[in-house]
């Protein structure tokens, strides 16, 4: 039910002059993309560096509370402009995008990554003081920044996966596949 919805939406938004536009724009996709991936090493690189502090791998001189609060501001001007260029692309292409099994894990990870961004910062809030100066930060704080470490990576490599997609409608014949990539029309055909 759900893959139907969103097959028939992402078909009206290629319908779309705009949608067809970005795809047949000689720079536009072009320029979308560069900017998705620049803003992703803005944002993703300030993140990086605030979970590698509290874990104690670098920049262990600087308290926490005050590199945190000097990266905020770059990290979240990266992810607005990700976030924006990333629909934008989802716009350019659709029916494509829908039906990318990478797509749709990569939506998950990103889910997830931004409940335990949620976790972290509330977390970050409550002990700020208590431990700022330490090299290391408490374990809960360190847990959360190795998962934030490892949800960004798998984000980042299902992104690059996109393009490359391997699961083609088409020609896969794996009703579970088919149903996870969201492939409506191969799905009702095999039943």
């Amino acid at each position: 039910m759900i893959n139907e919805m969103l097959l028939n939406f992402a078909h009206w938004l290629e319908a779309q002059s705009y949608s067809q536009m970005l795809v047949a724009g000689y720079y536009s996709y072009s320029w979308l993309e560069a900017t998705h991936v620049l803003t992703l090493m803005l944002s993703i690189g300030s993140l990086f560096i605030i979970d590698f502090r509290m874990m104690g791998w670098m920049l262990t001189d600087v308290p926490a509370s005050k590199l945190a609060e000097r990266l905020n501001k770059p990290m979240l001007i990266g992810f607005t402009i990700m976030f924006i260029t990333g629909a934008l692309l989802v716009y350019a292409k659709p029916v494509e995008t829908v039906q990318s099994l990478w797509f749709r894990i990569k939506m998950i990870l990103l889910l997830l990554a931004f409940i335990n961004a949620w976790v972290f910062n509330a977390r970050l809030k409550a002990a700020a003081g208590s431990w700022d100066n330490d090299a290391v930060a408490p374990k809960a704080i360190r847990i959360g920044a190795i998962i934030s470490l490892c949800l960004w990576c798998g984000v980042v490599t299902l992104g690059r996966y996109i393009p490359y997609d391997w699961v083609d409608c088409a020609i896969t014949n794996n009703t579970t596949i088919l149903w996870a990539a969201g492939c409506v029309d191969q799905l009702q055909a095999l039943q």
